[in-house]
């Protein structure tokens, strides 16, 4: 017994037991799927607070996963799959994450309201990182199934980007601008838009309230860009499991 147990000490310093990646990997991907969850809620809820709170802690919660697992990648002697690929599945996870995070936070910060393209687009990369997420898993078992996930992920980035087209058409439709600012300044107003002191009912001339207008419509666009970016990486993901399923197979 005490020999088989020396033994097994040297062969364990000589052969490190490789980690097991495909946990690790999927242990992130749960994190991003609820994360996206939560920026879903955040998007659709009247406990805005609430979920922004939420998204804030788990994004924490998946820096400190992306630290392990990198550190842990490093360490180690062999590898289930190629290392280069497991660094980018990393990295990319959590990189969707932090752009959760930083799209709540900005537009907290710079008080934007969600509206029906935000919510669509956060609907869109929570499905994706569900799709990731179930490759990832199928990976232990059947790796033919995998390539599912990383269809999904790519699917779910043209489904952002079409979101993101249509939202920025609409933004910065000269139509619409008149339209929204006219209905915004109407009460109070003669037919030429502005009360005799030359103000609209706000107190606020018409000028301020195109500039004021305008800056709206440039921090709405930086938002809906953060989740467009945060689809560029998904499809990244996507990218990546392809390549592990190639090979694997």
């Amino acid at each position: 017994m005490g020999g088989n147990s020396l033994l097994t000490i040297i062969v364990d310093r000589v052969l490190p037991k490789t980690p097991d990646f495909f946990s690790l990997v999927d242990e992130q991907c749960d994190l991003a799927v609820e994360i996206l969850a939560e920026l879903v809620d955040f998007m659709e809820t009247s406990d805005a607070k609430r979920s922004a709170k939420q998204v804030r802690k788990l994004d924490q919660s998946g820096d400190e996963l992306r630290r392990r697992n990198l550190d842990v990648l490093n360490k180690a002697f062999s590898t289930p799959m190629d290392r280069e690929d497991i660094h980018r599945a990393i990295v990319d996870v959590d990189h969707v994450m932090d752009y959760a995070r930083s799209t709540v936070k900005e537009m907290r910060m710079l008080k934007v309201e969600p509206d029906m393209y935000t919510l669509e687009m956060a609907v869109s990369l929570r499905d994706g990182m569900e799709g990731v997420r179930r490759g990832f898993r199928n990976l232990k078992i059947d790796a033919t199934l995998s390539d599912e996930g990383s269809e999904l992920a790519r699917q779910a980035e043209r489904n952002v980007e079409k979101i993101y087209r249509k939202a920025l058409s609409e933004l910065f439709d000269p139509e619409n601008f008149v339209k929204r600012h006219n209905k915004k300044s109407s009460n109070g107003k003669s037919s030429t838009g502005k009360s005799s002191t030359g103000k609209s009912s706000t107190g606020k001339s018409s000028n301020d309230e195109i500039v004021i207008y305008m800056m709206e419509t440039m921090k709405r666009r930086e938002i809906y860009r953060h989740m467009s970016n945060a689809a560029d990486r998904l499809a990244r993901i996507g990218t990546t499991l392809h390549d592990i399923v190639v090979k694997i197979i």
